[in-house]
């Protein structure tokens, strides 16, 4: 009897999670490139099938060889290339203008409660206001060339990119800034030397969040005025049903996303080795 108790009154063994679902745990190498290939291969062979059924018409949904080719035939006469180059050069511009300030800004602001109180209300204020909301603006202030297209994505890019560098500088230990204090350091080394050393790797993180909203307004922006750019191809293409190219341009730009975020992924293990783990 006794025996019988003690067994029904022993705790039911747990099983153990398997790999796929363990939580905030690090999966093998392995299950993790088959996973990433099958994020790509699904919806690419969903899309084989598809559009190989016939049951969407082709002129909404081209087949994949249909895109390729559609792709070749912009690469080889219709300048592709010199799309690409042009967007590039506004998505490059404006994010860099909107970086040289948001970047020294936002740490300011995370660092000096005075410059956060001074900057925060505004900044908050403008924010929740669209970006292509000023389109109209800009094109009358300066004309349809490059500058308000650079401005545009300025715009859309700095106040976030400020938030999100000013939230990073709180996570700071106040205790690495009171050592700092307590070995002779100055403000301005505890500025330059500590804070900002420590918050790179979040810094890296912000540009890699906000470089998608730079490829959204430099698209809405050629959409609206522009003679070059992979949003002003679209547009074209759209204009004479052309969706295979529409499908080129779109998977042209998701192409370039991913090639520049692999790049803001590399120069965060070279420059914050220290940080990964």
């Amino acid at each position: 009897m006794s025996d019988f108790t003690s067994e029904s009154s022993s705790p039911p063994r747990m099983l153990a999670p398997s790999v796929f679902w363990r939580i905030a745990e690090d999966i093998p190498k392995p299950l993790s490139r088959v996973l990433s290939c099958l994020s790509i291969a699904l919806p690419f062979f969903l899309w084989l099938i598809i559009a190989s059924t016939g049951v969407v018409d082709k002129l909404f949904l081209p087949s994949p060889a249909q895109v390729l080719q559609a792709f070749w035939d912009l690469w080889t006469k219709e300048d592709l290339a010199k799309d690409i180059v042009f967007s590039l050069f506004r998505v490059g511009s404006g994010f860099l203008l909107a970086a040289s300030v948001s970047i020294p800004l936002g740490i300011l602001m995370g660092t000096f409660p005075s410059i956060r109180a001074m900057f925060e209300p505004l900044i908050g204020l403008v924010r929740y206001m669209p970006a292509s909301a000023f389109i109209p603006l800009l094109i009358l202030y300066f004309g349809i060339g490059e500058l308000p297209k650079v401005l545009l994505i300025f715009i859309g890019t700095l106040f976030f990119n400020t938030l999100m560098v000013m939230d990073a500088v709180k996570f700071v230990p106040k205790e690495l800034i009171e050592t700092t204090y307590t070995l002779g350091g100055r403000r301005l080394q505890v500025l330059l030397q500590v804070i900002s050393p420590f918050i790179l790797p979040n810094i890296i993180d912000a540009a890699r969040v906000n470089m998608a909203a730079s490829w959204n307004l430099v698209i809405v922006s050629e959409l609206v005025a522009a003679t070059e750019g992979l949003g002003r191809r679209i547009t074209v293409a759209q204009r004479f049903l052309k969706t295979d190219q529409i499908f080129a341009g779109v998977i042209m730009i998701g192409l370039i996303g991913l090639t520049i975020d692999l790049l803001f992924r590399l120069l965060q293990q070279v420059s914050c080795k220290w940080s990964i783990k």
